[in-house]
């Protein structure tokens, strides 16, 4: 990876302007494996696209989060019979309680 990065273009002309240089790697010589390999490297960042994966992210772990409280809570209650017949939730309790 450093002998790919350690190739440096030609240095600027007088005539050159600013604005015809690529900033970062993306002036640098590499091969198309390299460029393919670390595509992060080449391409300019497009903000929308990341708010949205920013916002996916979010939203997953926090139904993650959501999923696992509500597993935790449920995990403990089962459904019961009284003398009666009728059904109803009760919370699991140990004989030694």
């Amino acid at each position: 990876m450093w002998a790919v990065l350690s190739h440096v273009s030609k240095p600027p002309n007088e005539n050159e302007t600013p604005k015809e240089r690529s900033p970062g790697l993306r002036s640098v010589r590499t091969t198309m494996l390299f460029r393919a390999v670390n595509p992060e490297l080449f391409i300019r960042p497009n903000k929308p696209v990341m708010a949205f994966g920013l916002i996916a992210i979010t939203l997953c772990v926090a139904y993650l989060g959501y999923w696992r409280a509500t597993v935790e809570n449920k995990k403990d209650l089962y459904e019961a019979i009284d003398s009666e017949g009728s059904r109803y939730m009760r919370r699991k309790t140990s004989k030694w309680d």
